[in-house]
């Protein structure tokens, strides 16, 4: 069987943009800011060398995204499908239904096991009635049996996951397309204004009604300087904004120009850390992380956007069978936003000293209203302050039935529930002095990214 996958890098990759961190917006955010030159904080992520923050702290960053936020996102993969049959092989491969997406539309959707599990989420771009590009998760670009921590791993990339439901009588070609094109997020309020500063108005505009502009999981691309440009808006972190991919010809140049544009307007280029609590933050449910959330493990049923990305009408997909029979046995397990009083991640959590579930992901959060914090009953100095901060994330429960029995409204915060966090120990038994914490059905900031772009298209 023919294999497209990469081999395993041994050392960690470099996006395209790194030199143009370290040596070009490094300098140029510490004269903006006024701050002494450091160095950039970074975490092995994906296979790739990627910055947690810059000199700015994760929370500065985070709270960008309240004007403009720009994200380095070219750790993630583009994968095109072309042929006759893509849209039935991608149909059997992913949960989304694929074939039947129109051409210009996006669609996001899951690639599961066979056990059901979450083997990656992503993006899907209808470029033509027989080509589709897929953007993808850092690192799912790899097939290889390695040893990882000392422990013998098999790494199947999603291309091969996909062209391996091809049969022998259909038409598909696969190609990686990464190195052609550079991924830079814009984010925010005045991201409707950076896009036309930089690229024009035309980018923004519904490709079937120029007099309007850009719909909600749509995309265009368009030719600029004899390059090709690919404008998708498809909410990476639930709030306005698009996500763009820059052809590598024109990256540098482009990326200089959005850069220097956010720094003079108030917003900043932030890392993962800012990213992540970006993704958590925005609506009621937040967006589940890949790695964290989603993992071959956990099935994505009564994850935010189950409905959205899995369509169980679908004659056949990979994993439907174990989705079916979770369902059919009444599952409990849901995926909820959880604030607490610090950092709780992988800690139980507990109700009247019963196990509900654990948290996947946690992260001080600068978008939290002071109601929000007041209300965990907290003693701590800096969630209690106006200015302070406190921690959000996601919790997979697996008694939901228990949650909502016990859900209170509260004036300021919505919905919900108070719980106690606690560290565990090598047996699953709860230790040490808990956090205190609540699910909430509110979420943390209203999500955006679905509003009509006649809000922000002035400013």
């Amino acid at each position: 069987m023919e294999k497209f996958g990469f081999e395993y890098p041994h050392q960690p990759r470099k996006t395209f943009l790194y030199e143009l961190e370290e040596n070009w917006y490094l300098p140029l955010l510490a004269e903006h800011k006024g701050i002494p030159l450091a160095t950039i904080k970074r975490s092995n992520f994906g296979h790739y060398d990627m910055a947690v923050n810059y000199l700015t702290s994760v929370l500065d960053e985070a709270a960008a995204v309240n004007k403009v936020a720009i994200y380095n996102i070219d750790h993630m993969a583009q994968i095109r499908f072309w042929g006759r049959d893509a849209g039935a092989v991608l149909d059997r491969a992913l949960a989304g239904n694929i074939s039947q997406m129109k051409v210009g539309a996006c669609k996001y959707t899951l690639l599961l096991n066979d056990s059901g599990g979450v083997e990656d989420d992503m993006i899907m771009m209808r470029a033509s009635d027989t080509e589709f590009i897929m953007v993808i998760n850092a690192g799912h670009d790899i097939t290889a049996t390695v040893e990882i921590n000392g422990v013998q791993q098999e790494l199947i990339a999603d291309i091969d996951r996909v062209m391996r439901q091809k049969r022998d009588d259909e038409e598909i070609w696969a190609e990686d397309i990464s190195n052609d094109l550079v991924k830079v997020d814009i984010q925010g309020p005045l991201s409707f204004k950076l896009i036309k500063e930089v690229f024009g108005a035309d980018v923004l505009k519904n490709r079937n009604n120029p007099d309007k502009n850009m719909s909600f999981f749509t995309f265009n691309e368009v030719e600029l300087d004899g390059h090709k440009y690919y404008f998708s808006r498809t909410g990476y972190t639930n709030r306005w904004g698009w996500e763009c991919y820059l052809p590598a010809a024109k990256a540098a140049e482009d990326f200089k120009k959005i850069v220097s544009l956010a720094l003079e307007w108030g917003g900043l280029l932030v890392g993962l850390g800012g990213r992540d609590e970006n993704r958590i933050s925005a609506g009621a449910v937040g967006l589940p992380l890949m790695g964290s959330e989603y993992d071959p493990q956990h099935t994505p049923i009564n994850a935010p956007l189950f409905e959205a990305a899995v369509d169980m009408e679908k004659p056949w997909f990979v994993g439907k069978e174990a989705l079916q029979k979770e369902l059919a046995a009444g599952t409990q397990k849901g995926l909820v936003i959880c604030i607490s009083e610090g950092i709780a991640s992988q800690r139980g959590v507990y109700l009247d000293g019963k196990r509900l579930g654990s948290i996947t992901s946690s992260i001080n959060s600068p978008n939290l209203t002071h109601a929000k914090r007041l209300a965990l009953g907290s003693t701590r100095k800096n969630v209690v302050d106006p200015q302070g901060t406190a921690a959000i994330g996601l919790a997979w429960l697996y008694n939901i039935p228990a949650m909502n029995m016990g859900l209170a409204e509260g004036d300021a915060v919505g919905a919900h529930l108070m719980v106690d966090l606690y560290r565990e120990d090598a047996t699953g038994q709860p230790t040490g002095s808990p956090l205190k914490a609540y699910l909430s059905t509110a979420g943390v900031s209203p999500a955006t990214s679905h509003k009509a772009l006649k809000n922000i298209e002035n400013l």
